[in-house]
């Protein structure tokens, strides 16, 4: 599981930074990558990158500002131009659709995939055997949500060399003790699958928040988080225009991290009124309050290691 950063601009695209898209890299796990936003030039960020746009199963958008989603037409465009024949998910507040159908009949433009899309509420809006995203309303002046993506812990690995002092050859049973069943054997013998397993992997949890002024709800998605992604857009010091602004500063974002226990916090949705020689002041900020801080620029990439595991 990665993080890499396609854009991490407010607002325009810069120089230095280009507006918001975030993907999560789940290749190992599922083979495939989520995009968490769109601004406009995310294809060509991705130029830049050994993403393949074809890889990307779901895109959740968390509000509707253009400088979330004026990439997306685009994207999809040429995600179908280059291959890609899966089907993609959108998640997002209420007009997304009508947003991306609209520029894609406009343009007669044709995909070769299907589009699904899902309106985002508040809640579950999305779980398998493997993840689960929660999404919450954040505090912007247009609907914008916050998603908090959790990894279902997975059984620990299989004793195989505990089976076999068992006297349990390999087979179909193994499968099943693996997943942690009880299985009789054909002698009657029943195996606890749970003593023949090391402690269960303990998954991982991602915060991506959208653009929000410091509020409760950004707090119940960060709680104990692996990674917080919190938007950062002004200085320390800044709170009133912040707050005008519906937007955070980096001690706002920082407190949040504090409070809500997680592991590690990167600032992004940097405003470009602050250059390179800011960065090290905008993190420095942020690390007085919460140490693990880092501040994001564009193609940075952010891998989150598996916990070991979880005592039985």
């Amino acid at each position: 599981m990665e993080v890499l950063f396609l854009g991490t601009g407010a607002g325009v695209p810069a120089k230095l930074r280009n507006v918001t898209s975030i993907a999560l890299k789940l290749l190992e796990e599922r083979g495939s990558v989520w995009l968490f936003d769109c601004g406009e030039a995310t294809q060509h960020q991705i130029l830049h990158t050994t993403l393949k746009p074809r890889r990307v199963e779901k895109i959740f958008i968390t509000h509707l500002h253009g400088d979330h989603i004026y990439g997306l037409p685009g994207f999809l465009a040429s995600r179908s131009f280059q291959g890609g024949e899966l089907d993609v998910t959108i998640y997002g507040p209420k007009g997304i659709q009508t947003f991306v159908e609209t520029n894609l009949s406009v343009s007669q433009t044709y995909l070769k995939y299907r589009l699904h899309f899902v309106e985002v509420s508040e809640g579950i809006v999305f779980e398998d055997e493997q993840f689960l995203v929660e999404a919450r309303l954040l505090e912007h002046g247009i609907a914008s949500y916050g998603y908090r993506v959790v990894e279902k812990d997975r059984p620990g690995v299989l004793l195989v060399d505990k089976l076999k002092e068992a006297g349990i050859e390999p087979g179909p049973v193994y499968k099943k003790v693996k997943n942690g069943e009880s299985v009789t054997l054909k002698d009657g013998t029943v195996v606890d699958g749970k003593k023949f397993t090391g402690p269960d992997i303990k998954g991982r949890v991602v915060t991506i928040l959208g653009d929000t002024r410091f509020c409760g709800a950004a707090k119940e998605l960060a709680e104990g988080a692996d990674l917080l992604i919190h938007e950062a857009t002004f200085a320390a010091g800044e709170e009133g225009l912040a707050y005008e602004y519906f937007h955070s500063t980096t001690t706002q974002a920082a407190q949040i991290a504090k409070a809500a226990y997680v592991k590690k916090l990167c600032l992004t949705h940097i405003s470009s009124r602050y250059d390179r020689d800011d960065w090290k002041m905008l993190e420095g900020e942020a690390k007085k309050v919460f140490a693990t801080t880092e501040v994001a620029y564009d193609f940075k990439e952010i891998e989150i290691p598996l916990v070991k595991s979880l005592s039985q």
